[in-house]
């Protein structure tokens, strides 16, 4: 297993890194605690959480669910120091969290004390905004995205109150660095020009989604994170599903996302457009010709990305995991990230 150092922190986490999106909901706490235990006996220290989680369906009524699940295992394994641990504060993106309202510093303090009794931990490794508070383009808001009601004066105002109240999280031991999620270009600049200027914590990290199909991070995003350290946090590596190849030709198994958030996402939170099922057809076809387990493709393609810190993938039940593990020491030869970029020259937006 590989590990990468996140920005200008001490924290060296694995290449993958386990998702727990689902405990509490569509997984159990024992299918959380063997996922945790499977994932550190194969190399992974690195587990990724928030919040709001469990998803699908998201629910007020188990918000917090999955970081107690974590919690628990902690309690009852007493292995808290092999866990690099990241979790999220909510803001506008979900209303079952104090009904969606911006990030502010009060929210803040509270959430992070109330994340620290529920994962039973003295303190966060990596904590991160979850959703920008002026809001954001991502999962298929970019066909419609217009800034134009967007504040500098308030982003600004924002950045400088958040970066003080971390920094001093950061003094008082309670986090250990800093990270965005959901954020564009110039939303992560402002952090950047704001740390710089004031001496304060810098971010490490920025969690979006990246995959196969979903390629927005390739350019701005990618030039920012270069140029001022920082590393992406890929989350949908698989993109909910689609590249297995598991929903070809009209397929819905029992129990996938597709068929759980029929009613609710019958399109995969905007993934299944009029070109998705052609693109992935493309990209199976690769992976038959070359031999590749067209999971392993999918996420060994993420992993080779040169702006990546980890790969985060999520595992409904433990065959899933145990598949997915199967794959880390998957390698792809240039021939074959070339075949992969002609599919991505051919297809630039399929989702």
């Amino acid at each position: 297993m590989k590990y990468n150092t996140l920005g200008n922190s001490d924290l060296e986490v694995s290449e993958y890194c386990l998702g727990s999106m689902t405990w509490g909901e569509a997984s159990s706490e024992a299918i959380g605690h063997w996922q945790l235990d499977a994932a550190i006996g194969n190399g992974i220290n690195f587990v990724d959480t928030a919040e709001m989680y469990p998803t699908n369906p998201m629910r007020r009524e188990t918000a917090g669910r999955t970081e107690e699940i974590i919690g628990s295992w902690i309690k009852k394994r007493n292995h808290r120091n092999d866990l690099i641990i990241a979790t999220k504060i909510t803001g506008e993106g979900s209303t079952t969290v104090r009904g969606g309202e911006p990030i502010t510093k009060d929210q803040i303090i509270r959430s992070v004390d109330q994340s620290l009794s529920k994962l039973n931990t003295d303190y966060i490794d990596l904590y991160q905004l979850h959703w920008p508070n002026r809001g954001s383009y991502h999962f298929r808001k970019y066909w419609n995205f217009d800034p134009k009601l967007q504040s500098t004066a308030e982003m600004d105002d924002h950045v400088e109150e958040t970066l003080n109240i971390l920094s001093n999280l950061i003094e008082q031991g309670k986090i250990r660095a800093i990270g965005l999620s959901n954020e564009s270009a110039w939303g992560t600049m402002k952090f950047v020009e704001h740390a710089k200027r004031s001496n304060l914590t810098q971010v490490v990290s920025i969690q979006n989604e990246y995959s196969l199909l979903c390629r927005l991070f390739d350019t701005d995003l990618s030039e920012v994170c270069h140029h001022e350290n920082i590393q992406l946090l890929s989350f949908s590596p698989l993109a909910a599903g689609l590249l297995t190849g598991k929903y070809q030709k009209n397929k819905i198994p029992k129990g996938s996302r597709l068929q759980v958030t029929a009613d609710t996402s019958p399109n995969l939170s905007g993934r299944i457009g009029p070109n998705t099922f052609e693109t992935v057809e493309a990209y199976l076809s690769i992976a038959k010709m070359y031999n590749i387990d067209p999971t392993h493709m999918a996420l060994a393609f993420c992993a080779s990305r040169p702006f990546m810190g980890s790969v985060i993938f999520g595992a409904t039940n433990n065959t899933q995991l145990t598949h997915i593990i199967d794959g880390f020491n998957t390698t792809l030869s240039d021939e074959v990230l070339t075949a992969l970029n002609n599919v991505n020259r051919r297809h630039p937006m399929p989702i």
